[in-house]
């Protein structure tokens, strides 16, 4: 994905003209990296309580909780490797608290030196704001992590030393969570969640962000994108719509999260943002949607109340597959 806070490009026409503006625009870099680290963060944590808390119920993989950043993503590589420390174009952009990757050391910023044996040196060049080489160092990782159930990485710490470990995964549903800087979409694409970084629902309480994520990753576990292959239409789009909505309290309660929260997601989100008489035919509105969530809370009680997990393989009602 494309990494250019737009607080980045605007420092680089003064600071030939403003005294002191170097230090000035080293530390309005840092701040601008500091900030999307928070909020990657954030979807990180929350897309990893969803993953493995859902991980009794999907296809799981072993998984890391770890995020890589590379400063050819940036439209200024040079001056995001000065404002992450490094020397190199690898990093860590986030590490989810209480992950693998978090037990073993590893924290924003801190360099990549190899992965799987791979030095970081030998990676070809990519030109600025390519998101490839990106993707497959995330590949490079995950399939380290489906053959061996674990990943060797070495990194260097701010400190200047170079440290390694081999690195085991946890269970975890197979999705990647990545956030776009600018726009406020979301979307599922059968392997991905990806929010724009001005997404409305980001300044809501986290069980209610965690429920807009949750829809997302609904779709993928359901697997919608194959089901409308050949069969897409508006009809068949909302009953993917619908199912997804449905599924998020269990997704929900499987991580901790109050299952009820799903329903306050559309009654906080919904008033301003689905559309009204402007809404895409693919989606009912916010109030059919917190009803519809609404109509799951009984059942998934109900298992709580037996000692049972909100096990959705077994019990939640599938439409899609109906038709």
């Amino acid at each position: 994905m494309t990494r250019a806070p737009a607080r980045l490009l605007a420092v680089a026409a003064a600071l030939a003209l403003m005294p002191g503006a170097v230090q000035a625009g080293v530390a309005e870099d840092r701040a601008a990296l500091a900030s999307l680290q928070a909020d990657d963060l954030r979807l990180q944590s929350i897309g990893w309580r969803l993953a493995t808390g859902n991980a009794a119920f999907c296809d799981a993989v072993p998984a890391i909780g770890l995020l890589l950043q590379d400063m050819t993503n940036y439209a200024r590589p040079a001056r995001m490797r000065a404002a992450a420390g490094i020397a190199g174009d690898i990093a860590v952009e986030a590490a989810v608290p209480g992950s693998p990757a978090a037990l073993a050391g590893l924290a924003a910023n801190h360099e990549i030196v190899a992965l799987d044996g791979q030095p970081m040196a030998n990676l070809p060049a990519a030109p600025a704001n390519d998101w490839r080489r990106l993707a497959g160092l995330h590949d490079v990782i995950d399939a380290a992590l489906k053959r061996d159930g674990a990943v060797r990485i070495a990194w260097r710490g701010p400190d200047g030393a170079v440290r390694e470990a081999t690195i085991a995964g946890v269970p975890a549903c197979p999705t990647r969570f990545e956030l776009l800087d600018g726009g406020g979409r979301a979307l599922a694409d059968g392997k991905r969640v990806v929010f724009g970084r001005k997404f409305a629902g980001f300044g809501l309480a986290e069980d209610e962000i965690a429920a807009a994520t949750a829809h997302e990753f609904a779709h993928n576990l359901l697997a919608h994108r194959a089901w409308l292959t050949g069969r897409r239409s508006a009809r068949n789009i909302r009953v993917t719509e619908r199912e997804a909505d449905r599924l998020m309290p269990w997704l929900l309660a499987n991580a901790g999260y109050e299952p009820a929260a799903a329903v306050r997601f559309f009654r906080k989100w919904g008033p301003g943002n689905d559309g009204w008489i402007f809404r895409a035919p693919t989606h009912d509105g916010w109030d059919e949607r917190a009803a519809s969530v609404a109509g799951e809370l009984a059942q998934i009680a109900a298992l709580a109340a037996a000692g049972a997990p909100a096990d959705w393989r077994t019990h939640f009602r599938r439409d899609s597959t109906a038709r």
